[in-house]
């Protein structure tokens, strides 16, 4: 064989310098003629590593490991498995709103008309009371009995449904005693009322002829009074004079008819159903009166003038003694 002659098995050599850019299948290991007769042009054999698509081990496909085991993505938790904790977190929510902030009260009977009717659902605010606030004169309140003033009411026996959604503030409960009136004298007040009336605070006359129900007097048949208020206690009346065991019909018994105010479970400050009823629950301009706070005001006087009569006498004794000097 002559020095520099080529075996019949290689492939012949390219001549160089032509400008030609070299296959990308070519490498310094020549393939054979069989290799290149039987792959399809540009199809990359599946032993090679880093071929596009594949993995270096044969039969696993895209997403598995090495070690041929599967990478499984979390699954999301079913609904019905997920369903018991949003219920939970609802009835949370609602009980916590319940006792802090807001509770809906249904109206049994007519001794609010024509403001409130019977059915009515009210929303009653919980929440300032927290923070100190003491019932207004004017103001629609819901509060426990005091002791005796619903013991001619009969209470039905609920069932667990309804103590489970009255616990949780869903539906009014029906084992709480409560009721709702009109504050219309608070602590230190003196209110009264006479023949066909009206009704006198701190000696000034009421005119309630914008929630009082139309046709009633407003003694209605029980005049009362004078009474002075104690302090932390108020006195009630319903808007419908006719129909309503308040203050005037408790007078026996302990506080002559006042409420405590720790007794008051929060102002009733909208009516929330049914939607046509929708209102709000606002304090009447006669409350609002000039001088009907005349008592209240009368106080910061007195203790100014107890306060400047020492100073006044001081003085006095100061320019005494520069006229008679000794």
């Amino acid at each position: 064989m002559a020095v520099g002659a080529r075996s019949g098995t290689e492939e012949p050599e390219e001549p160089a310098g032509r400008g030609e850019t070299p296959h990308p299948a070519a490498s310094s290991v020549h393939r054979s003629r069989s290799e290149s007769r039987t792959e399809p042009p540009g199809s990359v054999p599946l032993d090679k590593p880093g071929a596009s698509g594949t993995s270096d081990t044969l039969g696993t496909a895209p997403g598995e490991e090495a070690g041929g085991s599967m990478k499984k993505a979390k699954k999301p938790r079913a609904f019905w498995k997920e369903l018991p904790i949003l219920i939970g977190i609802a009835l949370l929510l609602a009980l916590l709103i319940k006792t802090f902030l807001v509770q809906a009260f249904s109206i049994p009977s007519d001794s609010m008309q024509d403001t409130l009717q019977r059915g009515d659902r009210v929303l009653v605010d919980k929440l300032t009371p927290w923070f100190g606030s003491k019932p207004q004169r004017g103001e629609v309140v819901v509060f426990h009995d005091p002791g005796g003033w619903l013991n001619e009411t009969p209470t039905p026996e609920p069932n667990p449904v309804q103590k489970v959604l009255s616990f949780i503030g869903l539906m009014p409960s029906a084992e709480e005693k409560d009721l709702i009136k009109r504050v219309i004298a608070v602590g230190g007040d003196t209110v009264e009322c006479h023949g066909s009336g009206p009704v006198k605070v701190n000696g000034k006359a009421l005119k309630e002829g914008s929630y009082v129900f139309p046709g009633a007097t407003p003694c209605g048949d029980r005049a009362f009074g004078p009474i002075h208020v104690p302090k932390g206690r108020i006195w009630v009346m319903g808007d419908h004079r006719d129909d309503s065991l308040d203050s005037r019909y408790h007078q026996n018994l302990k506080g002559n008819g006042t409420v405590s105010e720790n007794e008051v479970v929060g102002r009733a400050f909208t009516i929330a159903w049914p939607i046509n009823r929708w209102a709000t629950l606002s304090v009447p301009d006669t409350f609002d009166q000039p001088g009907i706070n005349k008592a209240m005001a009368a106080a910061p006087a007195a203790l100014g003038l107890a306060g400047a009569l020492p100073i006044v006498m001081w003085r006095r004794r100061r320019l005494t003694a520069r006229r008679n000097p000794r």
